[in-house]
């Protein structure tokens, strides 16, 4: 059932970062919805995988720290002392707030208050998302009404550490204008 699953993490998660691409990897809980990663899976996916996995959770556990520190006291981020910290114990487990999505984002729609980012631009022009979608740049996009951005990809490269605070200021503008609820 490597290919099954909709995605990792919390299946209620307010925070959703949409991917194009699945690991191969079993999962030690299968299921078709989202799975929970166990402590331990996270390592081990980066492992099997590859560097390129690894790199993405990287970035996304970057991401939420970097987002955690700048805007309201986050739960169970504040914690964790380093964003490494804060990726091996809690970034995609349950009750995280978090959601790596292999679902299309069109699918997701009924979780209207989540956060939605979709990462990758050719990822996201394949969706043929809203005429409402408003490219900021050649690589942010933002639907203020639907609470989605497009993002670089989560590499070193594509998502640098400047372009990461780039992205928490466009999520705290959406937070701002939306009054989004921010749990991560």
């Amino acid at each position: 059932m490597v290919n099954t699953i909709r995605g990792l993490g919390d299946s209620n998660a307010q925070f959703r970062v949409y991917i194009g691409n699945r690991p191969a990897f079993k999962f030690a809980k299968s299921s078709d919805q989202y799975v929970p990663l166990l402590a331990s899976e996270l390592r081990e996916v980066g492992l099997a995988c590859g560097n390129g996995w690894r790199k993405v959770f990287n970035v996304y556990a970057k991401l939420v720290f970097a987002l955690a520190e700048q805007g309201p006291a986050a739960s169970n981020v504040s914690q964790f002392d380093c964003w490494q910290a804060y990726r091996d114990k809690a970034l995609l487990q349950a009750d995280s707030d978090t959601a790596l999505c292999f679902e299309p984002y069109q699918l997701a729609l009924g979780r209207t208050n989540a956060l939605h980012i979709i990462m990758g631009r050719t990822y996201a022009k394949r969706l043929h998302l809203s005429p409402d979608i408003v490219w900021l740049d050649n690589e942010f996009a933002l639907d203020l009404a639907s609470k989605l951005i497009v993002c670089p990809y989560f590499d070193y490269r594509q998502l640098s550490n400047s372009k990461i605070i780039r992205l928490v200021e466009i999520i705290l503008q959406v937070n701002a204008d939306k009054h989004l609820p921010m749990r991560v």
